[in-house]
């Protein structure tokens, strides 16, 4: 007896012991993680690789006197025609904004042909790179500007753009969290249908997200990755979509196992051993797949590669050692009212999957083929998608920086508001200036700042912004200056390089993810077939969620274009993380067809004793994913709209009726060219487990 109480000492002390290392480390990360949004970087050329003409004219433009500049334009605008009197408000404005701040150069009026509208660029380098102390001179400028009696006054222009971006950003993450979290705790509370039970691993869940910030910002000081407000909002999904489904997981091998167990203790260790291995399969996939993000061009893409895995891997662990910890300390009355009694047997229910996969192993051809017709149908909506997004087109709600460009391309058809910035060498700054007044498609051309030999040129064009003359125009300015050695840039620029980047990365990304993901499948499953099958579902998901994107963006959601990075991001999450289902359900079918079983029983049985818990897993992480859609950011809208829809296809089509008719029409084939697919391992017929008592220890 002496034994057994030191035995059951030293487990009722593991478990507290991890829960105190757990939340020693919370106390020592917990300072880092709120330092998490204050390194997110959210310019356009933030996002894109130091190669890019763009980025060499921001980088050049920081070193120029007074640093980088913040350009705004003050739009004056009444209906019929300004007046004397709002002419004469816009100058007492301009000169109240002149005094207040250090202006790069005296602004000047530029008025409409129709003199309805007046506007004042307006440029100042005071604030430098201090994201804080532009948007204070942006906000500054609004306070000061002001109209009424019929007379609009907007401050519109990159700064004012990117000062919109930013508190657009900065209440991002707090957003996300909390709509989350309420997502999650509606979907667990309907799961397990207890008062008590989804506080826990919705906890865990927010464990978990605090020391993945901290771990971001780990990142981003040790070893410069660029963190952007997009990648830290997909990792505080990934941390509590993936964390919420491994927790569903274990708990519910786990409350199979309390049955069998009188110590819950045991009954955890050996839900930790059925399960831990599936876990760490599909956590591994996702990570391998986010660490593909590395080989990108695009900084932002590069950057959201760890920054996601690290979500992951904080989910995993925290999932696998606190969540076990915890719900073993609790007992056994964590799931009133609904308590596993040890020895007792779960009520026999009729299974929704099993009379799917019934149903569809009727007739698996037709089910296949028409499963399969209808997802190619669907992927003919990608070719209702628009191009890329531009700028004043990304915010789902229009902050006044784009009612403002809204105006002046209205009021100023034949030359644009913003510049395109060209950086030459001083030396050939005059030749490069009168070259691009030459440039068909230029209305006006002005020489700026010089100084660490480069000087700053200001090019107007014709054509509206990021419009396709505008575009062939920027494009002739780089042929004809870039042997001269200058550097074409500025917002529309950005925007081009951007798109660039993104065409290259899919075409160097989506192969290194198929490739990492196919091998961790050949090691687990042990088959070459398999592999092959779950690839090809997950990414005819990728293909048809899209489609279902280019049906409803613009007909339903009225967007006017797509982010250039949508197809490869949601490529890569679908890929890795609908091969997950793909797992559980394959790893599942293998374990059957082991124990001798027919390939039509082994796919059933997967299907059913998997169904369930895989079902609501894929229901808590499309929700999750869903919560992006309401956010104000068109891209992250349409990102979290086709993960979403593709993790729901996958879940409750593809893993159901498709994968298992095909398993079912492969046989044996499915395991080529392993050893069952040549023959079945005839086993001894496993013995009934019964429950074991702790006496019997």
């Amino acid at each position: 007896m002496g034994a057994v109480r030191t035995r059951t000492g030293r487990k009722r002390a593991v478990p507290w012991a991890v829960v105190g290392l757990w939340l020693a480390a919370l106390v020592l990360v917990g300072p880092l993680a709120g330092k998490f949004a204050d390194v997110q970087q959210n310019r356009a050329v933030d996002y894109l690789p130091d190669s890019a003409d763009s980025t060499q004219v921001a980088r050049i433009q920081d070193r120029l006197p007074g640093g980088e500049s913040t350009d705004v334009v003050l739009v004056y605008h009444r209906d019929g025609g300004l007046t004397d009197a709002d002419r004469r408000t816009a100058d007492e404005q301009i000169t109240e904004v002149s005094g207040a701040y250090d202006l790069a150069g005296e602004p000047r009026g530029i008025p409409s042909k129709d003199g309805s509208t007046l506007m004042y660029p307006v440029s100042s380098t005071q604030p430098g790179q201090d994201e804080k102390a532009r948007d204070a001179f942006v906000d500054g400028v609004r306070d000061i500007a002001d109209g009424d009696g019929g007379l609009s006054v907007e401050v519109g222009g990159p700064g004012a753009l990117n000062t919109d971006m930013n508190k657009v950003f900065e209440t991002l993450d707090a957003t996300l969290l909390l709509a989350t979290l309420g997502v999650v705790t509606v979907l667990l509370i309907l799961i397990y249908r207890s008062p008590f039970l989804w506080l826990v691993p919705l906890a865990v869940a927010g464990v978990a997200a605090t020391v993945s910030m901290a771990a971001g910002y780990g990142l981003h000081e040790l070893f410069d990755v660029t963190v952007t407000g997009q990648s830290g909002g997909v990792m505080t999904v990934l941390v509590l979509g993936a964390g919420t489904d491994y927790a569903l997981l274990l708990i519910s091998r786990y409350r199979e196992e309390l049955r069998r167990h009188e110590r819950p203790y045991d009954a955890m260790r050996t839900a930790l051993r059925g399960c831990g291995p599936a876990i760490l399969a599909s956590s591994g996939t996702v990570a391998a797949g986010l660490l593909c993000l590395l080989a990108a061009d695009l900084n932002s893409s590069r950057g959201m590669g760890p920054v996601g895995t690290i979500g992951v891997l904080a989910a995993l662990v925290a999932m696998t050692t606190l969540l076990p910890a915890v719900l073993v300390l609790l007992g056994r009355r964590v799931f009133w009212p609904l308590i596993p009694a040890f020895g007792s047997e779960p009520k026999a229910r009729r299974s929704l999957f099993a009379a799917m996969g019934t149903s569809a192993t009727r007739r698996p051809v037709t089910v296949l083929v028409g499963g399969a017709a209808l997802l190619g149908a669907l992927a003919l909506g990608t070719l209702n998608l628009s191009g890329s997004i531009k700028q004043e087109d990304s915010f789902t709600e229009r902050p006044e920086s784009i009612t403002a460009m809204q105006t002046l391309a209205r009021e100023y058809p034949e030359r644009s508001s913003r510049p395109v910035t060209v950086i030459a060498p001083e030396e050939r700054a005059e030749a490069a200036a009168d070259r691009a007044r030459t440039t068909e498609g230029v209305a006006e051309v002005k020489s700026g700042r010089s100084g660490a030999g480069w000087t700053e040129i200001a090019v107007f064009t014709t054509a509206a912004p990021e419009s396709p003359a505008e575009t062939r125009t920027i494009e002739t300015l780089r042929a004809g200056l870039d042997p001269r050695g200058a550097y074409v840039g500025g917002p529309s620029a950005q925007q081009m390089d951007l798109a660039d980047s993104e065409s290259r990365d899919r075409k160097v990304i989506v192969p290194l993810v198929l490739g990492a993901v196919f091998v961790i499948l050949v090691g687990l499953l042990r088959s070459l077939v398999a592999p092959l099958l779950l690839l090809a579902a997950v990414v005819a998901v990728w293909g048809a969620a899209l489609g279902i994107g280019g049906l409803v963006f613009e007909p339903v959601f009225g967007f006017a274009g797509n982010d250039p990075g949508l197809g490869l991001l949601s490529f890569v999450f679908l890929v890795a993380l609908g091969v997950d289902y793909g797992i559980f359900l394959m790893h599942r079918m293998r374990e059957e067809s082991v124990r001798g079983a027919e390939p039509e029983a082994a796919a059933l049985t997967a299907l059913r004793t998997t169904g369930g818990v895989i079902a609501s897993a894929g229901v808590v992480l499309a929700a999750t994913f869903a919560v992006l859609t309401t956010l104000p950011m068109v891209g992250l809208v349409e990102l979290g709209f086709v993960i979403a829809v593709g993790v729901l296809l996958d879940t409750f089509l593809v893993r159901t009726y498709l994968v298992t008719t095909a398993s079912v029409l492969l046989k044996r084939r499915m395991w080529w060219p392993g050893k069952l697919s040549r023959a079945p391992e005839r086993t001894a017929p496993p013995k009934e487990r019964k429950p074991v008592a702790a006496d019997a220890r």
